[in-house]
């Protein structure tokens, strides 16, 4: 296992690790659980052909990896990206076992990615690529036991054709295959908005604990997408000023707050958000920056590290994306006393509306959204106040607490379990 990935960015399974290693030391795991938690159950590498607009056949490599599944079905999202690796993929269903149990939902971890620019591909030829990526990985996916869901560069369409896919293999519909459908097809109210929804939340109630007002707050979004972009509309709603964001174009900011609606406007018009008028133009790295209150990384991982820390101005870090920050960093934060809301436990209101959203699809039953935002609700306020009382009882950051709570779940239900045969 190497130390780097090819960008200079720290290895994200070997960041995982590290994580789940420090918080195994507190749990007092023995070295044979510990074996079995760090270790993920299947990992599926798939190479496969896909027949281009131009009448070429190109070869596309994919992954599906299988982490733990001793709390239920295995449950991740599929991401589309040029950068993916097998390490990042085994990192990322890691992280979503620990996610699923803190916020403690009845799933497992698993991950899937191709290697693929999807930007670079007709709508056309991401349908022929999806499909047959699903068919590659329907040996593992289903609906009691891994169940997919939207990521990077993937979305609803993406899963309809899954959907479809693995349909038409069974002969029947299975709607809850994969989460994150369009409604019209057993999605769920409330699913597109979760995640954002969620992390706003946890938000909330960690400025809350430091008695930081509302509407004094000054928020820096890194990432515009769906969490990133959503975040911004209800802060913006919520009359919450949102300073500076960031696409993979450069950033924006201005301290009197950006008029979001304005700004969502001129990125579906243009694309990106750099040159939205009346604002100052950021790189992506200054978003991270800026003077603010709060932070809300909601792109990728590893973008917060040792060299960049120190300058990280906010009080709070809402982790909307998937690991954005180095262990090295974390340290750093922690000594400075900036309150770190960890992945796992920040963005975990999307899973726990995909569980929602599986739950109504094999039951054919679905509920109102506001039944489905009042659960999330409690879920969230549930999970950060667990984790919280813990971080407080430990004298440690969230993050290792969140792990805690979420490692000591899995633990107990891999030894009530056993090992087989």
């Amino acid at each position: 296992m190497h130390n780097d990935v090819p960008n200079g960015r720290p290895n994200p399974y070997a960041m995982a690790v590290a994580q789940f290693e420090e918080a195994a030391d507190r749990l007092h795991l023995d070295e044979d659980l510990r074996g079995i938690l760090r270790t993920p159950k299947r990992e599926l590498t798939v190479h496969f052909p896909v027949r281009m607009d131009n009448g070429r056949t190109k070869m596309f490599t994919g992954y599906r990896v299988q982490h733990n599944i001793n709390r239920g079905p295995a449950k991740g999202g599929i991401r589309y990206d040029a950068n993916v690796t097998l390490d990042e993929v085994k990192a990322l269903a890691m992280w979503m076992t620990w996610k699923c149990a803190v916020v403690d939902i009845p799933f497992g971890g698993a991950k899937g990615g191709v290697i693929v620019d999807p930007k670079q591909l007709s709508e056309t030829e991401v349908e022929r690529l999806t499909r047959r990526y699903a068919t590659e990985i329907s040996v593992l996916i289903g609906p009691t036991s891994d169940i997919p869901a939207p990521d990077v560069n993937t979305n609803s369409q993406t899963m309809a054709w899954i959907m479809d896919t693995y349909s038409m293999h069974a002969g029947y519909s299975v709607p809850a295959v994969v989460t994150g459908k369009p409604l019209a097809i057993g999605g769920s109210e409330g699913r597109n908005e979760a995640t954002a929804t969620g992390a706003v939340a946890v938000m909330k109630m960690a400025a809350d604990e430091l008695k930081m007002p509302l509407r004094d707050l000054r928020v820096a979004i890194q990432g515009f997408g769906n969490a990133g972009a959503i975040a911004a509309e209800l802060l913006h709603a919520e009359g919450i000023r949102v300073v500076a964001v960031s696409d993979r174009s450069g950033g924006v900011y201005d301290e009197r707050g950006l008029d979001i609606p304005e700004l969502l406007s001129y990125k579906h018009k243009n694309g990106v958000v750099s040159g939205f008028p009346g604002t100052q133009k950021l790189s992506v790295s200054d978003t991270l920056e800026v003077p603010c209150d709060v932070l809300i990384p909601a792109a990728t991982e590893g973008v917060l590290t040792k060299e960049n820390a120190p300058r990280v101005q906010a009080r709070i870090i809402v982790e909307a994306a998937n690991g954005p920050t180095a262990p090295d960093a974390d340290k750093l934060f922690f000594e400075r006393g900036v309150r770190v809301v960890p992945d796992i436990l920040a963005n975990a209101a999307g899973v726990t509306v995909s569980y929602f959203e599986w739950v109504q699809d094999l039951q054919n039953f679905f509920w109102e959204p506001e039944d489905i935002q009042k659960k999330l609700a409690v879920v969230m306020e549930n999970a950060y106040t667990d984790v919280a009382k813990l971080a407080h009882d430990e004298g440690c950051d969230l993050r290792t607490a969140a792990n805690m709570v979420a490692i000591k779940r899995v633990a107990e239900a891999t030894q009530l379990r056993g090992i087989y045969p």
